[in-house]
């Protein structure tokens, strides 16, 4: 396994080879317990491990956003592929002008690679540049639409509003958002509503 602390690019993070390894399932005679021994070794050790690492996700040569882990998990291995962050998670989505269009946190996320979608759980907060913010268990973001759906709980608070539901769409800076089952809305004053924080 391989620690270490540092910045990854989301599109190029390292990978570890490890050649030896192969040449030893390959010397096995068919014995059941020690291939089983030698796979496992084989994906411990092609888990990638840091701590305190920022991916930044980038479109056309332009930063949209970054993500700070405090412990990060990458298993190339796996099918699919993914990246875990744990213990912790802070997202910022950015306009063209690297100004702080949104913020996420949350205590998990696992980034599919190939796929390029995330799913975040546990925790989640939201908060955009008008002072909305969203609350809930689980998200998913599609990149390849760019946009965050769930079908868990959520509650939306506003300046003036707060709203519940199951199950919301929403686009990447959280400016535009729809709640698939709204269940009720309530009045607030401002003084009311939680930060977020």
């Amino acid at each position: 396994m391989n620690k270490r602390h540092g910045t990854y690019h989301i599109l190029h993070h390292a990978r570890i080879l490890i050649p030896g390894l192969l040449l030893g399932i390959a010397a096995c005679h068919n014995d059941p317990k020690e291939i089983a021994s030698l796979t496992e070794a084989r994906t411990a050790y092609q888990l990638d491990k840091a701590d305190d690492v920022t991916l930044i996700y980038s479109e056309h040569g332009h930063v949209k956003a970054k993500v700070f882990a405090k412990q990060y998990i990458s298993n190339d291995a796996a099918k699919p592929p993914y990246m875990d962050m744990k213990n912790g998670i802070k997202a910022e989505v950015y306009d063209d002008s690297m100004h702080v269009e949104s913020t996420l946190t949350a205590n998990y996320a696992r980034y599919y690679v190939k796929q390029g979608n995330f799913l975040i759980r546990d925790n989640i907060v939201v908060v955009n540049k008008k002072g909305e913010t969203l609350n809930t268990e689980e998200l998913v973001w599609n990149q390849q639409v760019q946009k965050f759906y769930t079908e868990k709980f959520v509650k939306i608070s506003t300046p003036t509003l707060v709203m519940y539901g199951d199950g919301l769409e929403a686009n990447q800076d959280f400016t535009w958002y729809r709640i698939t089952n709204q269940k009720g809305t309530m009045l607030v004053n401002k003084s009311e509503v939680p930060s977020g924080n």
